[in-house]
């Protein structure tokens, strides 16, 4: 559920600081945060709304249908809004060109309504200027995959009004280098995605600009080469955010864990790349012309293979994986998905640590630390 209130009070644990608190919210702004005795720790939590930087659906509306509208944009969103997420990047995959623009012109059009443009933070665009390789193409359509067209991006960046702002490519593309010195130039974070790219052209990505690793370990071969190979080289860049597709599909817990230590907590952000069959009861449902199956524990695949068709991620499951996978502590894993993408953003100012004074845009929840589950997300959005 979410909520929209401007005079509030809230008692329980503050995600900064892990300490109990009754936080008193007066005309839209944190008015006051009063430390509470500490006799018995607080199973509600508080903490920013969290941040997705990668969703191509939910609910079964879906961005990359053959047409997408505005509603479909702002339903998507209201009905993420139920699990905790206050913030996304809604993200189009590869396409025909105008496709992808009209599924850009519907996003610009739902963001025209106030609740619904303060969620949507910007658009990513993901493709179509990455590998045309089987493995590392993923999902996405071999016959829309194409080189860098400057041209082709600044119509859609017209039609976003300035709103796409990440684009994953693969930097071994023809063109692909000047391509990225552009995007950075105007503001748009690369993302380094469905690659075959060599070390060195890992490298020179990062030299002219690039800042992440997108679904680090996934759209990936098969079977690759033991060393080097792209996914070491991007895990050894210290420059590099890494996002990771946390569902225990995706990515096995003890990959998650490796992969979380080599990028530190500082440098890892958690997303859904959900479809719009997240959300949804398991069954057998028909996607990107296949028959899929959403399994009870929220796998997508091919029905009757074991090969994934998508995710159904929430982003606040994957902060509960987290846990569990990694051993590390609550507050940790909420980082991943508020702090560390608003820094990757350049958003921390605004949605860094709750202080005294900030716009009282924050998330409630209750934690079970026996079972390591979170429910009753709720989000309390003022602008």
């Amino acid at each position: 559920m979410s909520l929209w209130r401007k005079e509030l009070k809230i008692v329980g644990r503050l995600v900064d600081s892990a300490e109990n608190v009754e936080l008193e919210i007066k005309n839209g702004q944190i008015y006051s945060i009063v430390p509470q005795p500490a006799t018995k720790p607080s199973r509600t939590w508080i903490s920013r709304p969290l941040i997705d930087i990668q969703i191509n659906g939910f609910g079964g509306y879906d961005l990359n249908a053959e047409s997408t509208t505005a509603h479909d944009v702002s339903q998507m969103v209201e009905s993420v809004h139920e699990t905790g997420t206050g913030y996304l990047y809604p993200t189009i995959i590869t396409g025909a060109s105008q496709q992808m623009a009209q599924a850009i012109s519907a996003i610009h059009q739902a963001s025209q309504d106030q609740s619904i443009g303060r969620a949507i933070l910007g658009i990513h665009i993901e493709g179509p200027y990455i590998s045309s390789i089987d493995g590392p193409r993923g999902a996405h359509p071999k016959r829309h995959v194409r080189t860098p067209n400057w041209d082709e991006f600044r119509r859609w960046q017209d039609i976003a009004h300035g709103k796409i702002k990440i684009c994953t490519l693969a930097p071994e593309v023809e063109g692909a280098l000047p391509f990225i010195e552009k995007l950075v130039a105007s503001d748009v974070i690369v993302g380094i995605g469905h690659t075959n790219a060599t070390t060195e052209q890992i490298q020179n990505a990062i030299s002219v600009g690039a800042e992440l690793s997108t679904h680090l370990g996934n759209a990936a071969h098969a079977l690759i080469r033991r060393h080097p190979n792209y996914i070491w080289d991007q895990l050894a860049e210290d420059s590099l955010f890494a996002s990771l597709i946390v569902d225990g599909h995706h990515l096995p817990a003890n990959v998650v864990k490796s992969m979380i230590r080599a990028k530190g907590l500082r440098k890892t952000i958690l997303i859904s790349d959900a479809v719009h069959l997240a959300g949804m009861k398991p069954g057998r449902y028909r996607f990107t012309n296949h028959e899929v199956e959403l399994t009870t524990d929220k796998c997508v695949k091919l029905y009757g293979t074991n090969y994934l068709a998508g995710s159904a991620l929430t982003l606040i499951k994957g902060i509960e994986n987290t846990v569990r996978f990694c051993q590390i502590e609550l507050p940790q894993a909420v980082s991943l998905a508020t702090q560390i993408p608003a820094e990757l953003l350049d958003l921390k100012d605004k949605m860094g640590k709750i202080k005294v004074g900030q716009a009282a845009n924050l998330l409630t929840f209750e934690w079970d630390e026996l079972s390591q589950l979170i429910s009753e997300p709720k989000l309390h959005l003022i602008n």
